[in-house]
């Protein structure tokens, strides 16, 4: 059941309506994103700590494990936020029993997800020419069975419009996850056993931590009166299952196209390794450290979708409304307004990581990583910015009753870079030359796939990205992109104070340029104000 905290919380908002409301979803909106925030940052210690605690090669062999259980992951998290948050939020007074509708179909799902992930580890160690891989692989099987049922549990949340916990859960899973990751895996380098092995133990204490917290958050619903004749707005499983599985392949395909590229990768690094004449555990140790360094590249060029994800856990709920309710104006609204942040937004962090691709890699990886990957780093970050938008376009067209679309146009996407990536990462010389050309078709690829989902978007919602804000935010990131290929690397006590003054050029240039106005001063006041009292 929800607690009575959760129902005065929506009876405030439903007594107001109207402007309380919108004040409320603002600043839910912002406490997602600055749990956001917090989750990106966290990230960096994580991953420098890690590199520290388990080495460059076990670190390498971590990124190996989590690329498959991520994509899963992801996909579990997503969907299951998005669908339980329409059916919640369209359940109206029947929403206990809709949430509880849906729990009871995530759950043996989870169940399901996790074996497979288990059954399936030898056969991705194998692809991956990493036999040492296939017990952390399986270790994490335990992560993707509780994700399926803590997944839901935030979308109730979601689907309620409650995203100050929902950032809460967010920000207090990251913290435990970090804790796990890094203290567990020192915990068995220190003591002889595998770091790697240490890392995903660690991972499944914090989701085991984090999942009595979401059950009393967020309760588990209530089972309908069995006599009582069936309601429209509680779904049936079969109906239920039918609307999720777009919503997963859609997932699936986009989280495919984060994880492919150094999925294919490690294969052609692995045997690279080998043709270039190391042998035994010296080619697995090389080739894990050159997947190593991609993933720290990785590291920074996700960071647009990170931080740009928030408006999308947002924008759905809001548009997925407005779509049930035929309101077509609003549904232009929403989608404009969002896309603008987001693509101003994504615009801003690439910006920053152009100019000092070997700056921040320096920082997080040290020395040898910064000079084996910031080339790389640079263009991968531009197709990964481009991936950032591409997602707005599949939250839209998922919140518009189009997942079928989005999961076709994310598959042949995936297709199309997989085939890419293999082409070129396997042509490459081994080491940094094919973690560039890794990145090079990654980038080209997504690009075209943000074309062809603007178009998608533009069909179905009348609009997305204006063209005037897109040509200004790539403008200002192609200015950067130049003035970085003149900039040396900077240290640590330089580094931020480099990239703040890049933030706030790129905002300038926005200035200048007409793109923000008064207007965009005054609703970001209006959303952080607290001219009333909350509890009124």
């Amino acid at each position: 059941m929800a607690t009575a905290e959760n129902d005065s919380e929506q009876a405030e908002q439903a007594a107001q309506p109207g402007q309380s409301t919108a004040r409320a979803v603002g600043r839910g909106g912002l406490a997602v994103l600055g749990a956001k925030a917090y989750f990106v940052l966290l990230g960096f210690v994580q991953q420098i700590a890690l590199k520290q605690a388990i080495g460059m090669a076990g670190y390498g062999a971590l990124s190996r494990v989590l690329a498959p259980a991520n994509i899963i992951n992801n996909v579990t998290v997503t969907s299951s936020i998005q669908g339980v948050s329409r059916a919640v939020a369209g359940g109206g007074e029947h929403r206990e029993q809709a949430f509880r509708a849906t729990l009871r179909v995530h759950a043996p799902l989870a169940l399901v997800l996790a074996i497979l992930f288990a059954l399936l580890a030898p056969a991705y160690a194998s692809f991956q020419g990493s036999p040492h891989i296939v017990t952390p692989l399986r270790i994490l099987a335990c992560v993707v069975a509780i994700y399926g049922v803590y997944a839901p549990l935030v979308g109730s949340l979601n689907g309620r419009a409650l995203f100050t916990r929902q950032a809460a859960l967010d920000t207090i899973f990251a913290t435990l996850r970090t804790l796990g990751l890094i203290g567990v895996g020192l915990l068995f380098q220190r003591y002889g056993g595998a770091g790697v092995e240490g890392s995903v133990t660690g991972f499944v204490l914090a989701t085991l931590l984090i999942l009595p917290l979401a059950l009393v958050w967020s309760g588990t619903g209530r089972a309908p009166d069995p006599h009582a004749p069936p309601v429209a707005a509680i779904p049936r499983p079969t109906a239920y299952l039918a609307q999720l599985l777009p919503l997963a392949l859609a997932q699936l395909f986009a989280n495919g196209l984060m994880q492919a590229d150094i999925a294919v990768l490690g294969r052609f690094v692995s045997s690279g390794a080998l043709a270039s004449g190391l042998t035994g555990e010296g080619a697995a140790r090389s080739a894990d450290e050159w997947v190593g360094v991609y993933r720290f590249c990785q590291l920074f060029a996700f960071l647009p979708y990170q931080l740009v994800l928030s408006v999308a856990q947002v924008l759905f709920p809001m548009v997925a409304r407005a779509h049930a309710e035929n309101d077509r104006e609003a549904v232009h609204r929403y989608v404009q307004r969002g896309a603008r942040i987001a693509a101003l937004a994504c615009g801003l962090v690439v910006a920053v990581i152009v100019v000092i691709p070997a700056s921040v890699l320096g920082v997080a990886g040290g020395a040898v990583v910064a000079e084996r990957g910031a080339s790389t780093l640079r263009i991968l970050v531009l197709g990964q910015g481009a991936f950032t938008l591409f997602g707005i376009g599949t939250t839209v067209l998922a919140s518009l009753g189009k997942e079928r679309l989005s999961a076709t146009l994310s598959f042949v996407l995936l297709v199309f870079l997989t085939g890419a990536v293999w082409v070129a990462s396997s042509g490459a010389t081994y080491g940094e030359a094919q973690l560039r050309a890794t990145a090079w078709s990654t980038s080209a690829t997504l690009s075209v796939g943000l074309v062809a989902m603007s178009l998608a978007v533009r069909r179905y919602s009348g609009t997305f990205i204006p063209l005037a804000t897109f040509a200004r935010a790539a403008g200002g990131v192609a200015l950067a992109y130049v003035a970085g290929l003149a900039l040396p690397r900077f240290g640590l006590l330089l580094t931020p104070f480099v990239a703040l003054a890049v933030a706030i050029a790129y905002i300038v240039f926005l200035i200048v340029t007409g793109e923000l106005k008064g207007a965009d001063r005054a609703m970001l006041v209006s959303l952080v104000s607290r001219r009333r009292n909350t509890s009124r």
